[in-house]
């Protein structure tokens, strides 16, 4: 099976990277003297310059602003990553990024578990990351080093051996910066909690690394490294682990994480859970809340702990029958159990459940679960019928979703996970739920058979229906007790560690048994349903407890699919009926979005810098003008009725703040519709105009010659030079000097002291990277580097970076999107690819049963749309919008919201662009009289940005261009396209438009 396939420069990925390698702006590093130890990044000679560049990033992010940079030595930058979006990938390709701009080429990744420790270690050394890094850092490579577990030495000697891993990393020295042959190396220490904390790298060994060096902690502060810590909110500031790392002396620590608990360092970006969810980075979640009748006001909960018993509280809730009302009346009983004892003992429904072990602060069941004094737990989430219940359901619907997923091209593979106490009732041949499932699982794999018309999915079935027992597997801690068992030992090893194994279409398993403990670490992204089958106890993250299955799903080619919205499916119990709420809260809180009406906080700041220049990105003006215009007071608090007013006066500041996640991405199964349904017949009237405008097209550039084109670059960097940052380093003189028998060597500062120019990158290497981001030949380029120097206006030799290529992609592309269409003319051009699979169709051209609601509008609403138009259901995105599918125009035969991302419209520079309506009219005699395309601004013509004013003039010459081919073809396919502002009528749009037409 092919690797997994990686996504270049996704741009929420692309950031985060971006955002780490600018706290270094106008720093750089400098040259170490010895070999293993990284370049000095003189981050406390600058601090005035880190602490600017955070104040921009935090600005720019609309991020909390606050410093923490009075430890020089002890700097933390944090970036914030929802679980899903891809954190590992963007600290791997900023290690990359980092060694390419600073040389630095030592990394310590601190993770909190052995397990986590596992997955990093195998993401880094995978064939597919080594491919996709490989392509775009070449001849550079990641060397990985593991700590483990203290060894003994062999044979008689019982002495403690110095950790291998550390070792090898500590002596590990760089490569040359312009290696031509061999490859260069990137040198990698993972390390876990545990062996941060152990004694071994603080115990004195009788090797001595560098002639000095004894102690392992030592060893590792010699080396310079920067550190990254994984899952931060398991290293605490103040606890050991993270007081550990700091003896390690890195340079700096990256902290990546979804869950900071609110307690940031410096923090540089930030992809919170509404931006991960609303831009469809993740998987949308649909709960489905099972009931149970009969006990739902039963709680048990733990009242007491001592050293010797656990006192168990049980508030038993019971209907009785009144003449006109019913009433419940709580029976509370007192329990106290020891170490072993079933919680049968408690109530019947909690059989199989016991307790493991408790101290004064916290006790242990035999699922797992960890109760504290206060916590409760409804003992009818333990009936088995409950339970039989749910995992019915979710087999029923996984084989729904399995369907859909495998009759596409490219197919999905889907997964289903449960979480389960019960360990052995799965793991036991003869257990109740494994006889239970499989049971379920035969009959209806059976059932689905007997009625499939589709004759591969059949097969598919059939093939599943010879070995129910290979279709599912699971992972347990108490697995290690298993080492005979070849079965066992497979399933542990595919689910733990082969992702690709697991995902092939080939391979039966479907479903994983595993306990609540397989949490951070471990994660598929085709985990399209989790079960829980028991509750979690006391209150956790709603966020964290569905972060198993957020990842969008990669298709039978390993590759990333994220043309289409998909949904996990959650199922919880009756007694967490609020899941989905709770959940939403969470994520809108989390996030920031839910505004403090009452002050103004750092995050509407810096909202208000950004949208609005006339602060000029000045904190003390923006205040100064809001206290003169009588916003706030001295303490910066709303004045009363002020808060909405300003809400008013700068609304662009609060477009992102406002709503929080989108009411279509977290629902509650049957409760909301999150499927637009497509109207056959009105398809069918729309076809022709959805065909033509599928047809695949590229963007050309008309120029009489290379010439033009050399001319364009070459007034772009005159007009931009002051945007280019010279590379250069303090020449610091260093003498060698012994000191207590130590050979060592001191700096020597002059005042004649002057930054040099040096080149980070070679002038070939950098015309060839350059000539490949801006699509331009190299030979032009050279041409105008060589001509600028000659006329002494710009000389590229001080400039050599991917700091400079960076800065020449994006100036240029926006200089293009200024200037192209008046300096030669662009067109574009049909290439012959197939029109089939669309958003509306399959690969055979056959229209689909509907579409996610969320690809066509986050809001939903209750009206029934018109005859006329597409769906079945108005989702929309905007008022705008709304107003335009509610209001008929009976002329138009049908009309429809168009899909995101369903139409691209190449632009200039690499982007592209997709409108909002397509409308198709018709005569009396059922020719076609007009097809419409609208993009729908809902803004003043005065509103629209340069940038908006360029894609509408390209939109225009895209569908222009098409009429014109169509026209060869069949008259009845000349397409318009129009762009409604917020004064215009779609009734009025379509007149002038028919108009236009005629002519």
């Amino acid at each position: 099976m092919a690797g997994f396939h990686f996504e270049h420069n996704l741009p929420h990925q692309s950031a985060a990277v971006a955002a780490v390698l600018n706290i270094f702006n106008d720093i750089g590093s400098e040259v170490a003297i010895n070999l293993s130890q990284n370049p000095t990044i003189p981050l406390s000679t600058y601090i005035g310059t880190v602490r600017e560049n955070i104040r921009h990033l935090q600005k720019k992010g609309e991020l909390q602003l606050i410093l923490d940079t009075d430890k020089p030595d002890e700097l933390v930058f944090d970036i914030s990553m929802e679980t899903g979006t891809g954190k590992t990938y963007a600290y791997t390709k900023a290690m990359f990024e980092l060694n390419k701009q600073l040389n630095i080429f030592k990394f310590i990744i601190a993770v909190p578990r052995v397990a986590i420790k596992a997955g990093t270690a195998s993401f880094l050394k995978s064939a597919a990351a080594k491919h996709h890094f490989a392509s775009e850092y070449p001849n550079t490579e990641l060397v990985i080093h593991e700590v483990s577990s203290k060894q003994k030495s062999k044979g008689k000697s019982k002495k403690d051996i110095f950790p291998s891993a550390i070792k090898q990393f500590c002596m590990a020295q760089s490569s040359p910066n312009n290696i031509s042959h061999g490859t260069k190396k990137i040198h990698v220490l993972i390390i876990n909690a545990g062996m941060i904390n152990s004694a071994t790298l603080e115990k004195q060994f009788d090797i001595t690394l560098f002639n000095k060096f004894s102690v392992p902690y030592e060893a590792l502060a010699h080396t310079r490294a920067i550190t990254i810590i994984d899952e931060p909110h398991l290293f605490k500031t103040d606890n050991k682990s993270f007081n550990n790392l700091q003896r390690f002396k890195p340079q700096c620590t990256l902290r990546y994480g979804a869950t900071f608990n609110g307690e940031y360092k410096n923090l540089i970006y930030q992809l919170n859970a509404v931006d991960a969810f609303n831009q469809d980075l993740v998987k949308g979640i649909i709960g489905h809340i099972e009931q149970f009748n009969g006990g739902v006001n039963s709680l048990l909960k733990l009242t007491g702990l001592d050293t010797n018993e656990a006192t168990f509280q049980l508030n038993d809730g019971i209907n009785t029958q009144g003449n006109t009302q019913n009433n419940t009346v709580k029976l509370s009983k007192l329990f106290k159990l020891l170490k072993n004892d079933s919680l049968e003992i408690i109530h019947s429904a909690m059989k199989n459940l016991t307790v493991v072990s408790f101290n004064k602060s916290k006790l242990v069941l035999s699922n797992g679960l960890e109760l504290r004094k206060g916590d409760s737990i409804n003992p009818f989430s333990y009936d088995e019928t409950l339970q039989n219940k749910m995992i019915h359901a979710a087999i029923v619907r996984h084989f729904e979703i399995e369907r859909e997923l495998l009759l596409q091209r490219p197919r999905i593979k889907p997964l289903t996970l449960f979480f389960i106490d019960n360990i052995p009732s799965y793991r036991d041949k003869n257990g109740a739920m494994r006889l239970y499932f499989e049971h379920v699982l035969k009959t209806h794999i059976e059932y689905l058979i007997a009625k499939e018309i589709d004759t591969q999915y059949r097969t598919h079935l059939e093939i599943a229906l010879k070995d129910i027992a290979l279709l599912h597997g699971g992972y347990f801690s108490i697995d290690t007790h298993h080492n005979n068992d070849e079965a066992i030992e497979q399933e542990t090893l595919e689910i733990l560690h082969d992702k690709e194994a697991l995902l092939s279409i080939q391979n039966p398993r479907r479903f994983i048994f595993s306990k609540w403990t397989l949490r951070e670490g471990w994660d598929n992204p085709n985990i399209f349903q989790i079960c829980k089958l028991r509750s979690s106890g006391s209150e956790t993250s709603k966020l964290q407890e569905v972060g198993r299955g957020l990842r969008l799903p990669v298709n039978e080619h390993m590759v990333r699919v994220q043309d289409k919205s998909f949904f996990l499916h959650y199922y919880v119990d009756f007694t967490e009926a609020d899941f989905i709420q709770k959940l939403t809260h969470e994520i809108n809180e989390k996030s920031g979005v839910l505004i403090n009406e009452k002050q103004l906080d750092t995050i509407l700041i810096n909202a208000l810098l950004k949208h609005y220049p006339e602060f000029e990105c000045d904190d003390d003006l923006l205040l100064e003008t809001l206290g003169n215009a009588g916003y706030i007071n001295f303490n910066k608090n709303f004045k009363e009725n002020k808060f909405n007013l300003l809400k008013d006066t700068y609304p662009k500041a609060f477009d992102n703040k406002v709503g929080g996640i989108k009411a279509d991405k977290i629902i509650i199964a049957g409760s909301t519709r999150n499927k637009a349904t497509i109207r056959q017949g009105q398809y069918n009237e729309l076809a022709s105009l959805w065909e033509s405008i599928h047809q695949k097209t590229v963007l050309e550039y008309k120029m009489n010659s290379e010439l033009e084109f050399k001319q364009l670059f070459k007034d772009y960097l005159i007009k931009n030079i002051n945007r280019f940052i010279q590379t250069g380093s303090l020449s610091i003189q260093q003498r060698i000097v012994i000191d207590r028998k130590q050979v060592s060597y001191r700096e020597e500062n002059s005042i004649n002291d002057s930054i040099l120019p040096f080149k980070t990158m070679a002038y070939q290497s950098f015309l060839k990277d350059t000539a490949t981001a801006l699509s331009l030949n190299i030979q032009t380029i050279h041409t105008v580097f060589s001509e600028l120097l000659i006329a002494k206006q710009f000389d590229i030799n001080n400039f050599l970076s991917p700091r400079t290529i960076r800065r020449l992609k994006q100036g240029f592309d926006e200089y293009l999107m200024q200037h192209v269409m008046s300096q030669f003319s662009i067109d574009y051009r049909r290439t012959h690819c197939a029109i089939h699979p669309t958003q509306f169709t399959n690969e055979l051209g056959i229209v689909k049963p509907f579409i996610a609601s969320s690809d066509v509008g986050i809001y939903a609403s209750v009206d029934i749309p018109p005859d006329n138009y597409l769906f079945n259901e108005i989702f929309y995105d905007s008022d705008i919008e709304l107003n335009n599918i509610k209001h008929t125009i009976k002329e138009v035969v049908v009309y429809t919201k168009i899909p995101k991302n369903s139409i691209r419209i190449p632009l200039v520079g690499g982007f592209t662009y997709s409108p909002d309506f397509a409308y198709v009219i018709k005569n009396h005699d059922g020719n076609i009289q007009l097809n419409l395309i609208v993009e729908s601004k809902g803004k003043n013509h005065s509103d629209l940005s340069d940038n908006e004013n360029q894609k509408i003039r390209l939109a225009e010459l895209f569908f222009n261009t098409h009429s014109n081919i169509n026209n060869n073809i069949n008259n009845n396919i000349k397409i318009l396209f129009k762009t409604q502002l917020s004064n215009m009528k779609m009734v009025d749009i379509i007149k002038s438009s028919l108009v236009d037409y005629s002519k």
